[in-house]
């Protein structure tokens, strides 16, 4: 068996060009061999090495090509992973997974028959702040959370020509940030018990969500806020942890999506994902009988690692870090946050 597996790229738009192309070529066992891109070249400008071409039919009849990655818009998930995984293809997709739970479900059906790995690039889970906030709530430096705040807003007051602005299924700010948000809350504290929302269209001749405030019960006292609107121009914190022994207020964003746009990468850039000291976070907590208060320094985040990790499980290596089962759940508490507002209600969670 070849050591290296070679990669098939569908689609160059921004999360190919900035996410997965930079990233995929920073892990040595894995080599960047096709892109499709339907009109243009500019993957080759960066990467000379790669084949271009046009249809994504050409990567399911390559005998070579190990792994499919789609970076395609989400309204199109469902398809392109469909025929990868029919092709016998291992298959990364970009998150959101799919826009229906049906879709998600079938998928994972079809990759458990053919024995292929199937993720959901939650790189996320890699951010720095997030790293370090598992580690908190891990080691229960704050004691046991009673509440938890992730905010992810932005000030885009006039609606775009991009997909996500568009009418459909999947389209809108839940399914584009929103999964992230769940998919965080699930790490840190597992599947809530309880769903309520509140999802709008702010933006004048929007046509699909821009704006949602979503809280997730659990068994315990916990409540998880999580938030997101195009209308605010000064940033808040990103993250707000309150727990029996302290709290944990951290603001900005991971470094690393910057740094991607910018053209870096992480074999190539020194210090990767590591933030200067003024966007630490602030721990302010008791451990035992002393009284804690200062920067907490964050842990360097590594988009690297995901694909490190989907390298290292195909060759049986290690176990899978971001499984469609998880993937699956994320777009099922979509679903359900969607009905808790159309129906004005909190929702019990439901797999």
């Amino acid at each position: 068996m070849r050591s290296e597996l070679n990669v098939g790229l569908i689609g160059y738009g921004f999360a190919g060009r900035a996410f997965h192309a930079p990233v995929i070529t920073s892990v040595s066992g894995l080599k960047l061999k096709k892109v499709v891109e339907r009109r243009s070249e500019r993957s080759k400008e960066r990467y000379p090495w790669v084949e271009i071409v046009r249809d994504a039919s050409d990567l399911y009849d390559d005998p070579n090509i190990d792994v499919i990655v789609v970076t395609t818009p989400s309204t199109d998930h469902y398809q392109f992973v469909h025929d990868a995984l029919s092709a016998g293809k291992h298959v990364v997709v970009e998150k959101p997974f799919t826009t229906t739970v049906e879709e998600a479900d079938e998928l994972m059906e079809l990759a458990k028959k053919k024995e292929l790995v199937l993720s959901v690039f939650h790189n996320r889970r890699w951010d720095g702040d997030f790293q370090t906030i598992r580690e908190i709530v891990r080691k229960e430096l704050i004691g046991e959370v009673m509440e938890c705040e992730i905010h992810w807003h932005g000030f885009n007051p006039k609606v775009s020509n991009n997909w996500r602005d568009k009418k459909g299924q999947g389209t809108g700010v839940l399914y584009d940030l929103g999964v992230h948000l769940l998919d965080q809350a699930v790490c840190l504290f597992g599947m809530p018990k309880t769903i309520f929302a509140d999802i709008q269209i702010q933006r004048e001749g929007g046509l699909s969500h821009d704006y949602f405030d979503v809280t997730l019960g659990y068994d315990s006292k916990l409540k998880v806020s999580l938030k997101s609107s195009r209308f605010v121009l000064n940033q808040g914190p990103r993250y707000i942890l309150h727990g029996d022994k302290g709290s944990f207020v951290k603001y900005g964003l991971d470094p690393q999506e910057e740094a991607l746009i910018e053209g870096k990468t992480p074999a190539a850039s020194s210090g990767w994902g590591e933030e200067p000291q003024e966007m630490w976070g602030n721990l302010d907590t008791h451990i035992g009988d002393l009284h804690f208060t200062g920067a907490l320094e964050t842990i360097p985040g590594a988009y690297q690692d995901y694909y490190q990790n989907i390298y290292d499980h195909i060759k049986g290596l290690s176990d899978l870090e971001v499984k469609p089962e998880e993937a699956r759940m994320n777009i099922r508490l979509i679903e359900l946050a969607l009905q808790s507002h159309k129906e004005g209600r909190m929702i019990l969670v439901t797999r």
